[in-house]
């Protein structure tokens, strides 16, 4: 599976800043998704601090899906 787009397309805005946070640092592995799950979303902890991966999430959630 594609990683989960952050823009009006997806559902992203769904899930809480936490979860988000997760899956940017370490991919979408469990247990934000199910055990077994495949998918192409990267992790980005080892490229990105916490805070930079703070920023990242809050410049999408600036410009994206008014609930987001």
């Amino acid at each position: 599976m594609p990683a989960l787009p952050h823009d009006q397309t997806g559902h992203t805005w769904h899930h809480p800043d936490s979860v988000l946070f997760e899956v940017t640092k370490y991919g979408l592995v469990p247990p934000n998704a199910p055990e077994g799950y495949e998918s192409t979303m990267p992790a980005f902890g080892e490229s990105l601090s916490d805070a930079e991966i703070a920023a990242v999430l809050a410049y999408i959630k600036s410009t994206c899906h008014p609930k987001f």
